[in-house]
């Protein structure tokens, strides 16, 4: 069966423990383990042992990232895993260099990625409505999508060859929470993105 590594990007805060993301990240190994998979997990706020995460992403057939938009962006303990993880496999492992070659001009940058049969998907948690994207007349997004935002990220992944999955997104979590319908598009989500037995709702 497949193998998932679900990384959980949450970063504490005095006003955020966290517990939402880890909730979304239990239901997904559950989701996962009852259909067979095999599941690895990380926590990343408590830290990791960057060889053994090497390993981790070439091991994974899927990797789940679930974290809260932060600052428009990533968790800063996300963001350090990404940094400190792909660039140790630079040497060949998850990809060689940038792709690029001073004997072959027409390779192009960002074409050195090994991780081409690797799938992800992104999982987060905002407080902004869903009405604020998609929709020129909001001010602030200007008509932007959630992916639109997350375009770097998936940069990111695309430089190792990763394949993108559909995001998902629990928005207004802060203000105007509905917290279990959340839940239950995130099982159906998965369900239908991986073709997994069933719903844990």
């Amino acid at each position: 069966m497949p193998n998932i590594l679900i990384i959980n990007g949450h970063q504490p805060f005095p006003t955020s423990s966290g517990s939402l993301n880890a909730a979304f990240v239990e239901r997904a190994k559950r989701l996962f383990e009852d259909s067979g998979w095999s599941v690895r997990s990380l926590r990343v706020a408590d830290g990791w042992d960057t060889e053994e995460e090497v390993g981790n992403q070439i091991w994974a057939d899927v990797i789940l990232f679930q974290f809260p938009l932060n600052s428009m962006g990533l968790p800063w303990s996300l963001k350090r895993y990404l940094d400190e993880v792909y660039t140790a496999g630079m040497d060949g492992r998850l990809s060689k260099g940038d792709g690029r070659s001073r004997n072959d001009p027409s390779r192009q940058y960002g074409s050195g990625g090994r991780m081409t049969e690797t799938r992800y998907m992104l999982s987060l948690t905002l407080n902004a409505p869903g009405m604020a994207f998609n929709d020129p007349q909001q001010v602030f997004f200007e008509g932007r999508s959630v992916e639109d935002l997350l375009w770097p990220v998936h940069l990111n992944f695309r430089f190792f060859g990763m394949q993108p999955l559909p995001s998902f997104a629990a928005h207004d979590v802060s203000k105007a929470p509905n917290i279990a319908a959340d839940f239950e598009r995130f099982d159906e989500h998965l369900t239908q993105a991986f073709s997994l037995a069933g719903s844990t709702a």
